[in-house]
């Protein structure tokens, strides 16, 4: 390569024309057309002419000639037309060397000039032929009609994209959508989907162009837009729509479940059941309950209680992989949220047939229970039997009902006592009693957001949560004497234990619950650390959870009723569970969070009583113990502050829907 050359190269997508200034080795030493001193590899030349200009003309001169060269060979691209080209050549499937192809071109000569025109044309339109170096091929009829409908697209994309950007600025501006068009249809969606699923979804790319263009903040903007567009609702729960969960079911589903609630759908056969009608059985709910999975009820034997656990039998209705059984596993448990409710069951049987009903003969499965009056530190329950059962619930309490008759009624008063000397008993075993108050949340008929802390250590909630823990673990026992598989939980010893032969504190409970090592399902038994009993299963809530379905079609298999599932297939049943329950439980924690959060907007300024649980980097991690909810304390090196004790703070910022909460020491 000589100095004084016109080059060629090819930088950001441009024709760059040059001259060589000095060459050493394999790298040139260039200037550009706009006046540019340049490095190059000698191998990044796209074309070398043999024109030469003379370095002695000057800087000026020089620059005017790469200019004038650049503006006709831009010239000479601009005059061609390479669809004729292909059409006369795309029959070739060869390639064409340049001066084969720039002689084609141009019939009135060809020079250098030329031969630039024909690899800029080429470079900027490559619909046509293939471009490689100094050689060209025709692409089939086929490459070229596919090219031709992308670049279609991508004309039609960018229109899109400038239209919708303008639309979206205007939208900020205050100007209400009336009615949607087609393509303000389209971007709702797009944008819909980007904010569910961010950089997973199929339109990140266009959807973040257009809120570039329109200089919108995806993080702090975009749901307030999509509702502006009536996508969302003010409160809409994302959660659902992320992880796409059914809140109907299919119509073959509901018509099934009619089918199955209609007389004669699906009837007992009394002959295999204990007929316990006769017996005062009570079930003891949340005032706003309408699915009752269990009721209870007592009767004095002399020196012992007999205990009655009576549970739905969903299994006599719902048979293993059948429609509704797959539609429940797929749903793995109801969705409890204080602005919603998602059954795990189709309405007429979860709140109708399976469910214990006051005054309706019910089938069930029931475990007695001989419960000692007078132990030391032995079990207090002697031994237990397991019966499918016909059940006639008496009376329906609610929690406070029960409550209020801890103190006078001798049913409940001695279910509460039974209670108590359980749950004694458990811990002399290695139980964890971690005792915290629930907040529970409901929205009013107005919208409003209704917080009340609840007592989980009263009588009424106190009988019912050990009843069923006793209930289990008899279950449990049941079935691992049978040597038959079942979804058993199991937990090791916690990783440490703050107390014992005490209540704790509420920081000693808080943090003791961060202790607890994580249970574990498995179709094979093994001792829970956290409930001090060697084995134990969930079976009382089949209505609600289909881990409870499952156990209960164990036990139904067990007393003759059906056949059990093997090991391998409860171990695949519970893999199977592992994400749908996870996703259920982080819906219904955030769900619940969100709400609290938006109740909390209305107590901005007012002070908190703050229980401080760790230091962190920039504050600490405290919990607002009047709503049971965790947020951080920011704080300055010069504070200290001890884990456990409490401080005063205002609440200062929330935003709900970003899961934000600011608090400032008082």
């Amino acid at each position: 390569m000589k100095t004084g050359v016109i080059v060629e190269f090819i930088d950001r997508r441009k024709f760059v024309c040059a001259v060589v200034l000095s060459v050493k080795e394999n790298r040139l030493h260039l200037l550009t057309e706009a006046n540019r001193e340049v490095n190059l590899a000698a191998g990044r030349v796209a074309h070398r002419s043999k024109e030469i200009i003379d370095p002695s003309v000057g800087r000026e001169v020089t620059l005017a000639k790469l200019k004038a060269t650049a503006t006709r060979r831009a010239r000479l691209a601009g005059q061609l037309n390479l669809q004729e080209i292909w059409e006369a050549l795309n029959t070739e499937d060869e390639w064409i060397d340049l001066p084969t192809m720039t002689a084609l071109c141009f019939t009135n000569g060809a020079a250098c000039d030329h031969e630039s025109a024909i690899m800029r044309a080429v470079f900027f339109n490559r619909r046509f032929f293939k471009f490689d170096h100094n050689r060209f091929r025709p692409y089939t009829p086929d490459h070229v009609e596919q090219m031709r409908e992308q670049e279609k697209a991508a004309t039609e994309s960018r229109r899109f994209v400038e239209a919708s950007a303008a639309w979206l600025r205007r939208l900020i501006k205050g100007t209400p959508p009336s009615r949607l068009t087609e393509d303000q249809q389209r971007l709702a969606e797009i944008l819909k989907t980007y904010y569910l699923q961010a950089k997973k979804s199929n339109h990140a790319a266009q959807a973040k162009e257009i809120l570039k263009r329109a200089a919108i903040n995806p993080l702090h903007q975009l749901f307030d837009l999509l509702v502006q567009m009536h996508v969302f609702g003010t409160d809409e729960n994302v959660e659902l729509l992320r992880h796409e969960i059914a809140v109907d079911f299919s119509s073959a589903v509901v018509e099934k479940a009619h089918h199955l609630a209609t007389p004669g759908g699906s009837t007992a056969d009394k002959t295999k059941r204990k007929d316990f009608t006769h017996r005062p059985l009570m079930t003891i709910d949340g005032q706003a309950t309408l699915d009752f999975d269990d009721a209870v009820s007592i009767e004095d034997r002399g020196d012992h209680w007999l205990i009655g656990v009576h549970i739905a039998d969903v299994g006599h209705y719902v048979k293993k992989d059948d429609l509704i059984d797959r539609s429940a596993l797929e749903r793995a448990s109801s969705i409890y949220m204080p602005d919603q409710k998602i059954p795990m069951l189709p309405t007429v049987l979860a709140e109708n047939i399976c469910s214990l009903k006051a005054d309706q003969i019910r089938p069930a499965i029931s475990t007695e229970i001989r419960f000692a009056k007078q132990t030391r530190n032995e079990n207090p329950v002697l031994d237990f039997a397991v019966v499918p059962s016909l059940v006639r619930v008496e009376s329906r309490l609610s929690y406070w009902d029960a409550n209020s008759m801890a103190q006078v009624d001798p049913v409940i008063g001695g279910l509460f006592d039974v209670a108590r000397r359980f749950r004694k008993w458990r811990l002399s075993k290695g139980a964890v009693q971690i005792s915290l108050p629930e907040i529970h949340i409901r929205i009013d008929e107005t919208g409003g957001v209704c917080v009340n802390r609840i007592n989980r250590e009263s009588p009424a909630r106190l009988l019912v949560a050990e009843l069923m823990i006793m209930a289990n673990g008899c279950f449990a026992r049941f079935l691992a004497d049978r040597e038959i598989a079942a979804v058993f939980r199991t937990q090791a010893e916690p990783r440490q234990r703050l107390f014992k032969d005490r209540e704790g504190t509420l920081y000693e409970n808080w943090m003791q619950r961060r202790h607890l090592s994580r249970f574990v399902l498995s179709s094979t038994p093994g001792p829970h650390s956290g409930l001090g009993l060697d084995r134990y299963v969930t079976a009382t809530s089949p209505i609600r959870k289909y881990v409870d379905l499952l156990t209960q079609r164990q036990i139904r298999a067990a007393v003759g009723l059906e056949n059990p599932y093997s090991p391998a297939e409860i171990d695949e049943v519970i893999t199977r569970l592992a994400l749908p329950m996870s996703t259920v439980g982080q819906i219904q924690r955030l769900r619940q969070r969100y709400w609290l959060l938006k109740h909390l907007t209305e107590k901005i300024g007012q002070p908190l009583d703050a229980l401080v649980l760790k230091k962190q980097r920039h504050g600490y991690q405290v919990l607002l113990a009047k709503y049971m909810l965790e947020c951080n304390l920011p704080a300055s090196e010069s504070i200290r502050l001890m884990p456990g004790t409490t401080v005063e703070v205002t609440l200062q910022h929330v935003h709900p829907r970003n899961d934000k909460i600011h608090v400032h020491l008082n």
